[in-house]
């Protein structure tokens, strides 16, 4: 037979239950009884991806020097420009002493071979892609060697397809300024990208971008609204 205190607390849950039900009763009630009440499905849109975002350029996964020979068997071009020094290259040696510039935005390059050399005051070897431009021979790092281990970058400095086809859905005048090294009012940020390579965004407002583009020391800066170039201006 059941305690005193367990039917009590039997009897003051029943008493919760039946003064939640009475309550939930009234506010349909009172829903239904307001007229011209009509309830509407709130459809929310989620905010559409540039096509860009659905471009998926093809990566190597290289993990060894002996498959990197993969970069040889097609062109590449440049991902980020004014990111990536090159280094004359002769005999089998790099003059790191002696930067020869840098890779140029979308630069198209044809890599004749990849190996490793040993860099002064570092420990680890520098993993370099050789290749010829205008009649001469420069490297370019690509990754590192650390005794049987081997990272490489190339995934995310190369395109391994002509980006004009990646990105084919983009019209000829943007093109036509990509190859001039030109950003235009309404470019987005791929687009300036290609043209002028690297940017650094600046904080400020989150209803415009700004961002600080080197150039390869002709400095600019792009403001861009809705994703669209609105300004271009001379850095310093």
């Amino acid at each position: 037979m059941a305690s005193k205190k367990t039917v009590r607390a039997l009897q003051l849950l029943f008493l919760v239950l039946l003064v939640a039900a009475a309550v939930r009763l009234i506010v349909v009630l009172r829903q239904r009884a307001e007229p011209g009440r009509v309830l509407v499905a709130v459809t929310v849109t989620p905010r559409p991806l540039n096509r860009e975002a659905y471009v998926v350029p093809r990566k190597l996964h290289i993990s060894s020097l002996k498959s990197a020979a993969q970069l040889t068997q097609q062109p590449v071009w440049v991902k980020e420009g004014y990111r990536y020094t090159v280094y004359p290259y002769a005999q089998r040696t790099a003059d790191f002493q002696h930067p020869a510039g840098m890779l140029l935005p979308i630069q198209k390059i044809q890599i004749k071979d990849v190996t490793s050399v040993a860099a002064r005051g570092h420990a680890s070897r520098q993993v370099l892609a050789i290749f010829d431009q205008d009649g001469r021979t420069y490297a370019v790092p690509i990754g590192l060697e650390s005794g049987s281990d081997v990272t490489f970058y190339a995934d995310e400095m190369f395109f391994y397809e002509d980006p004009r086809e990646l990105y084919n859905f983009w019209t000829a005048e943007t093109w036509d300024a990509i190859g001039r090294h030109e950003v235009t009012n309404g470019m987005n940020e791929y687009q300036a990208a290609f043209a002028v390579g690297m940017g650094i965004p600046e904080p400020g407002d989150s209803s415009a971008k700004t961002v600080k583009y080197p150039n390869g020391g002709k400095p600019m800066i792009v403001t861009f609204q809705k994703g669209r170039a609105v300004e271009i201006k001379p850095g310093s």
